[in-house]
């Protein structure tokens, strides 16, 4: 399997170091506010790195943080007068939500920043002795960047132009801002009642301290795999590298993956142009969980993704098409024992395979499943297929979506309860017909259809199913 490594801006075979066991960080939510579309685009790339792991055998253990304390969760509490774990608990309860509206798969932890504060503080400690800390005289403590040899690595910085003495003091910074960067931040009356104690005195922990304290914990002082927005390359990641490794003195993170941006109707997302929305933004247009992760998806990680109402709309008709394939192979197969499957049904699955193995490329993939939907379809219609080919197909698609998270999870979308009123009309309709009244069977489902669920006859009965 090969990746794209951020750290050698080149595509390496991705070599665990434990046998079969991938040990992998994902930069989680600030959990200020809801989750946009930008943030789950990059969720639901570690989502399909994650699963492609998994398609290829490998065990997996992913940390994803949460960050909840930070500028901008402090900012808003302070705002809204209530705790810092009162203002932060409904978005993360909210995240976990959306999660599960996209089909995204758990991470095996998720630490909170703020369960892990006395970690922070023995990596501050580790850095200090080390001679790559030092404290300011308002009781906050900097990384000495000019003391660590190996800062500016992973994005090209150039030392030369280090601003020595220059320091930082907000989380989030743009990279012509370079300097000592804060570990723990000094309190004042800007934190109301956000504090711990330390060593240095009372205060918080700087943003980029949590993940490198956190990761150690979770999976070692080395590991395999970090991911997250390219945003997060500089100076998130940067920092990230040398708190662990001037810490430990031990490689941090072998491999860096990171995805593009993600604009809306070609623009950067903005309140300003009336193009930032949330996922449940979208939810309550009526656009489902499953489209929304279609558009998310479909696209190379490593390429700027473009997020339009028309891309929702395709997505709509592509998922119809998946669906009408899948339940034609159901019904023929209809629970026949697996057979073989007919040969261009096994080519789509090795270009699907090789697809996401290179560097997990999406749109081959995407094609590789257009292609198994159309030859599916042409065998159905030509009746050329047993019930034992129609099975072992359906196995393909299953395969394919042990990836995409989209076949199965599009039924998982489409079931449940069937309202009263829905089944009162499919008896009606089931008496009609028995009554030979198809003018009258025609009605009852075209009123159905007005309703949003959709009937198909079959040898077994009607099957209904909702649609949007």
């Amino acid at each position: 399997m090969l990746i794209y490594n951020s750290l050698a801006r080149d595509k390496e075979s991705i070599q665990p170091l434990e046998d079969n066991h991938i040990r992998m960080y994902t930069c989680g939510p600030t959990v200020y506010n809801f989750a946009h579309i930008g943030n789950f685009r990059a969720y639901t790339f570690e989502d399909i790195l994650r699963r492609t792991l998994l398609f290829n055998g490998y065990r997996v253990t992913q940390v994803m943080n949460l960050t909840d304390v930070d500028d901008k969760t402090i900012r808003g509490a302070l705002a809204a007068g209530v705790s810092l774990n009162e203002f932060t608990h409904p978005f993360i309860k909210a995240f976990f939500e959306d999660l599960t509206k996209l089909n995204i798969q758990k991470a095996e932890f998720y630490p909170s920043a703020t369960g892990h504060v006395p970690e922070m503080i023995a990596l501050i400690e580790k850095l200090f002795e080390r001679g790559l800390a030092y404290r300011s005289e308002d009781g906050s403590v900097y990384f000495n960047v000019a003391n660590f040899e190996g800062y500016g690595k992973l994005s090209r910085l150039d030392r030369a132009n280090l601003r020595a003495g220059a320091r930082v003091a907000q989380d989030e910074y743009e990279k012509e801002n370079y300097g000592d960067f804060a570990l723990w931040k000094g309190w004042d009356a800007s934190d109301g009642d956000v504090m711990w104690d330390s060593p240095w005195g009372r205060g918080r922990p700087g943003w980029h301290l949590e993940c490198s304290a956190m990761s150690i914990k979770y999976l070692g002082e080395t590991f395999d795999l970090h991911t997250g927005g390219i945003d997060n390359l500089f100076p998130h990641h940067e920092n990230e590298i040398a708190q662990a490794e001037g810490a430990t003195g031990k490689p941090f993170v072998r491999y860096w993956m990171h995805c593009a941006h993600l604009r809306v109707n070609g623009e950067k997302m903005s309140k300003s142009l009336g193009n930032f929305f949330t996922l449940r933004d979208l939810l309550g247009q009526g656009w489902s969980g499953r489209e929304i992760r279609y558009v998310l998806i479909n696209g190379h990680y490593r390429q700027p993704l473009n997020f339009t109402f028309t891309a929702l709309e395709a997505a709509r008709a592509a998922l119809a098409r998946i669906d009408g394939c899948v339940e034609a192979l159901t019904e023929l197969a209809s629970g026949a024992e697996t057979g073989t499957a007919p040969d261009a049904i096994a080519k789509a699955l090795n270009d699907f395979t090789k697809a996401v193995n290179d560097d997990l490329g999406m749109p081959e993939a995407f094609a590789a499943l257009f292609a198994l939907v159309r030859e599916s379809n042409s065998l159905v219609q030509q009746k050329k297929l047993s019930a034992e080919a129609a099975a072992a197909i359906l196995e393909v698609f299953d395969r394919m979506d042990t990836v995409l998270g989209l076949v199965r999870f599009g039924n998982a979308d489409n079931t449940g309860a069937i309202p009263a009123e829905v089944e009162l009309l499919l008896k009606e309709r089931a008496a009609v017909r028995a009554a030979k009244d198809w003018a009258g069977s025609d009605r009852i489902r075209e009123q159905l259809a007005s309703m949003g669920w959709e009937v198909r006859d079959s040898k077994d009965g009607p099957k209904v199913r909702k649609v949007t």
